[in-house]
């Protein structure tokens, strides 16, 4: 089979003119292997499934015969202001607003603004987008696939329903991610209000079962593309992947070395919990000033496209994300992708460092493992076919030292940072915990006194997975610190602070977001001699139960049964009654005497048991 053309003027179906003004523009000299595979099939009205490695520049494979099946159709009959005519799907905010970016770079050409489109993702008004659908019309929507759920489902003033039957083109982007942020369910719901006689694309970076499931669920006999590098690996052909092997507690120092030898442009620092990205946010723009450092994750809101924007538009920042940046997101120039640890799972390592190199630009990118898990290269080679370079970097202990003096002075400047601090350490030991990875990764192989002097905590916190000998291996101030006279910055954070500790003092009970603490009314080290005694006399229960057990067996010891207390029905109906009452009583639905007066307690009982 011969190898598509890639000019985008020798496709089978030729361009419009106004489409190929717009890729001139966007400095598009010639069409990637996923595009010429991909748009002359979309054009040709096939059901795609496209599989390509991330960077490879799907999103023009899609939208260009978009445009293109939207011209076609208004040849014959314009579209009315309330047919939709392609639906794009895209699994986050962030991936959804750059795709409609790029649309909107053709829909803003003159013979093309006959077109609208319209974002609907999370985090904008749902009114807002249903009276601008109404009011304005939209030929493509772009949206998440939550929103776009909720519109279809909608009653009333929108009927959504109506506006899709003369769909031209479904597109489901990142459809492998889409799966794994849990919306088969969701996309499965979106598919039954569509019509049958559409074309729908499929584009993902793996073809997974669950991926195979919904090609066989959403497209009709659909043409795959599967477009790989001509090199062994999974990753973008100009990307150089690097590893360091470093001990725990000289993490952070390592980091900011490397940071700084680099002289790193832009860069992004993936971080395994929400948690994390908002604590190092405020310690690295502490000790990287004065570089910009932004921090952004999925629990933000609003914020999270101004952040995003903010970071496209700097010449020189850092950016600390979550996996919610790992897919599809294009950034302009970011020279390293860097990771503070193995993702949750291989194939999310991948699509991390394919942030960088870029449309046939040169990137690099880094890991950072600990001694204990030096295998997982090994297995990445393995698993993905990445190919990784080792590097060594050295820290003495006074620059760590010096980096843990900031933290700790940041910790006990602001108590919210104190709690930031071990909410981010707790997190990401919970994340550990559930790596897929974990026969490689293992949490018993952590010491988590090096880990927590990594992050600067002023002491370890009280959590199950904290044995004793950590103790030993944990670096604090070298000054103790009374961590509950720690102070909020914010005032009414304070104030609010202020009266949880006068309650607790007054009640012993300590009211926090999700629970309520009883106050222990004895010291930490008594209660855990307590459980170590109670651990000790079960102990001792089961010897003598197996003791008992072998000597009945031996028949040096008798058996003798117990006779079960016998309760006649009235006795256990009384109990019954009794057990309703109290319910009753508890509930304040009778009154206390009344309670009495049911269980049969009367005033000469009382004053007897008295």
């Amino acid at each position: 089979m011969s190898r598509p053309s890639s000019k985008w003027t020798d496709l089978a179906k030729p361009l419009s003119p106004p489409v190929l003004e717009v890729i001139e523009q966007l400095g598009f000299e010639k069409m990637t292997p996923v595009q010429a595979a991909t748009i002359p099939l979309l054009l040709s009205y096939k059901d795609v499934a496209a599989e390509a490695v991330t960077g490879s520049g799907k999103t023009l494979a899609f939208v260009v015969p978009l445009v293109e099946l939207l011209l076609k159709r208004q040849r014959d009959s314009a579209w009315k202001k309330a047919e939709v005519g392609a639906i794009i799907v895209s699994p986050t905010r962030e991936l959804a607003t750059q795709i409609s970016d790029v649309l909107g770079q053709f829909l803003g050409h003159e013979e093309l603004g006959k077109f609208s489109q319209k974002l609907l993702i999370g985090g904008n008004s749902v009114e807002e987008d249903v009276s601008g659908i109404v009011r304005e019309g939209s030929t493509v929507l772009v949206a998440t696939p939550g929103r776009l759920k909720d519109l279809f489902e909608r009653k009333g003033d929108l009927n959504m329903a109506s506006r899709v039957k003369s769909l031209e083109l479904l597109v489901l982007d990142e459809a492998d991610r889409l799966l794994d942020l849990g919306f088969e369910t969701t996309i499965n719901t979106i598919l039954g209000y569509l019509p049958r006689q559409r074309r729908t694309g499929l584009f993902s970076a793996t073809q997974t079962k669950e991926v195979r499931d919904l090609m066989r669920a959403g497209l009709r006999n659909p043409v795959l593309v599967s477009v790989k590098e001509k090199t062994a690996v999974s990753t973008p052909k100009l990307l150089q992947n690097y590893y360091v092997i470093v001990e725990p507690q000289f993490k952070l120092a390592v980091l900011l070395d490397f940071i700084r030898k680099q002289d790193l442009k832009k860069a992004m620092i993936f971080f395994p919990t929400c948690a994390c990205v908002e604590y190092w946010g405020v310690a690295l723009a502490e000790l990287m000033r004065p570089m910009k450092v932004l921090a952004l994750h999925g629990k933000m809101k609003a914020q999270r496209n101004r952040i995003l924007t903010d970071f496209r538009e700097s010449e020189t920042a850092l950016l600390l994300c979550t996996d919610v940046l790992a897919r599809g997101v294009d950034i302009p120039e970011v020279d390293w992708v860097l990771q503070w640890d193995p993702p949750s799972n291989a194939a999310a390592f991948v699509h991390r460092v394919g942030r960088t190199a870029r449309q046939g630009q040169e990137g690099n990118a880094l890991i950072m493992l600990l001694p204990t898990e030096d295998a997982y290269v090994e297995f990445l080679t393995r698993n993905q076919k990445v190919a990784l370079k080792k590097v060594s970097f050295e820290v003495s202990e006074k620059k760590l030292t010096k980096t843990l003096n900031v933290l700790h002075r940041l910790q006990k400047s602001d108590r919210g940072i104190f709690d930031k601090a071990n909410r981010a350490f707790v997190s990401h030991v919970q994340a550990y915990s559930k790596h897929e990875c974990n026969l490689i990764l293992r949490l018993k192989d952590l010491d988590l006194g090096k880990v927590a002097t990594s992050y600067g905590l002023l002491q370890l916190p009280r959590m199950p997975e904290m044995k004793d000998h950590f103790k030993q291996s944990f670096k604090g101030p070298a000054d103790p610190v009374d961590c509950n006279k720690l102070a909020y910055k914010d005032k009414q954070k304070q104030a609010s602070y202020d009266n949880k500790v006068k309650i607790f003092e007054e009640t012993g009970e300590w009211k926090s977001k999700n629970k309520l603490l009883k106050k222990k009314t004895v010291p930490w080290e008594q209660a855990k001699q307590e459980r170590e005694d109670r651990k000790e006399i079960r102990k001792k229960r089961r010897e003598a139960k197996q003791k008992r057990k072998a000597a009945v067996e031996a028949g040096e010891l008798e058996v003798v049964k117990k006779k079960k207390a016998k309760f006649s029905r009235e006795e256990l109906e009384e109990l019954a009654n009794d057990i309703r009452a109290l319910k009753r009583c508890k509930k304040k639905k009778i009154t206390r005497e009344e309670c009495d007066e049911e269980l049969g307690i009367g005033a000469s009982e009382l004053e007897d048991s008295d």
